[in-house]
């Protein structure tokens, strides 16, 4: 297996070039699975695991952080072995809390920050976060205001970075200058949604982590499944929703030769869409999200996959994305 571990971005810590995504622990996944998938991915090399605080929708938020606090609360090193991730920025709504505005709204106010860090800390049953992200921007609350929350965290050792999440380039930006002015570290990742059918990020979002110096953790890799061989798990009888079906339809012409350029050169298509965000040297760790066990194994050997020139040419032919960087992609 080729899981390596880099630099986050121009940051001093090292995560490895795949990032266990949680969001289907306890929902998709049971807590028994969760565990075993947790442990493998320690075993295979993956150290980076990637959570938040509104994860187990369908239980209850938190959930997902609960079932992490119990798999690291059995010891053996786990805490230890792992650059913990985590959000704040949602609505948390919990069945033992009595409604408040700060935490069943969405902002990035100093107290929500604090409150929501503090649940998060006590869920995961850790001191402290590694990587504490913003899970959206939120314009409306003064950069003072925000970054106050944070360093107060770093300061008291709860957290060690802060990242941002759904950010566009000029969010980026003046969280970045904003930090810079009172002295602080600022953002060392970005977490977007990129994917060889959504490269949006392209134009801004990428030259302003490029610039300073953040790692990029694409979230959605597979495209909620289009870039994972749909079509032929379609022909096979695997069952899919109406809106998912009628988004096949509308992409099938797309999602035709890309499966059939996979098959020429024979590899999975969902190893493929891995392996090509890998060789964009922005990128830190996708985000792979796996239900069962073969899911992680087979993400795990995309990493072994290269890429060529040619191949990669091919793959701008049947998604061209957005013609390049701003402003060059549409003026001059």
């Amino acid at each position: 297996m080729a899981i390596e571990h880099r630099r986050l971005g121009q940051h001093g810590v090292l995560v490895s070039n795949l990032c266990l995504g949680t969001m289907n622990f306890g929902w998709h996944t049971s807590e028994e699975d969760s565990f075993k998938i947790m442990d493998r991915a320690l075993e295979l090399g993956i150290n980076f695991f990637d959570t938040a605080d509104v994860y187990g929708w369908s239980i209850e938020h938190g959930a997902t952080e609960e079932i992490i606090g119990r798999w690291l609360a059995q010891g053996g090193g786990r805490r230890d072995a792992v650059v913990l991730a985590t959000k704040v920025f949602n609505p948390v709504t919990r069945k033992a809390n009595k409604s408040e505005p700060n935490s069943d709204g969405r902002s990035l106010s100093a107290m929500k920050i604090k409150k929501h860090c503090e649940g998060s800390l006590k869920r995961l049953q850790t001191d402290w976060i590694d990587l504490y992200q913003m899970h959206h921007v939120d314009r409306a609350c003064p950069w003072d205001e925000t970054w106050q929350g944070f360093d107060s965290l770093v300061k008291q050792g709860k957290v060690v970075y802060v990242g941002s999440s759904n950010f566009a380039g000029w969010d980026i930006a003046t969280a970045c200058q904003e930090a810079s002015k009172r002295g602080l570290m600022g953002l060392v990742s970005e977490q977007s949604i990129y994917h060889l059918d959504n490269r949006m990020v392209e134009l801004e979002v990428i030259p302003a982590c490029r610039h300073y110096g953040l790692g990029l953790i694409p979230w959605s890799p597979l495209g909620g499944g289009l870039l994972g061989g749909v079509l032929e798990k379609m022909a096979s009888g695997r069952r899919t929703n109406d809106d998912f079906r009628k988004q096949v339809e509308e992409k099938r012409d797309k999602l035709e030769k890309y499966e059939a350029l996979c098959k020429d050169i024979g590899e999975p298509p969902g190893e493929v869409a891995l392996a090509w965000l890998l060789h964009n040297p922005v990128v830190a760790a996708p985000i792979i999200g796996p239900r069962t066990m073969e899911q992680l194994e087979s993400a795990v050997r995309a990493t072994e996959i290269t890429l060529d020139d040619e191949l990669l040419g091919k793959l701008d032919d049947i998604f061209p994305g957005p013609g390049g960087e701003a402003p060059k992609a549409y003026a001059w």
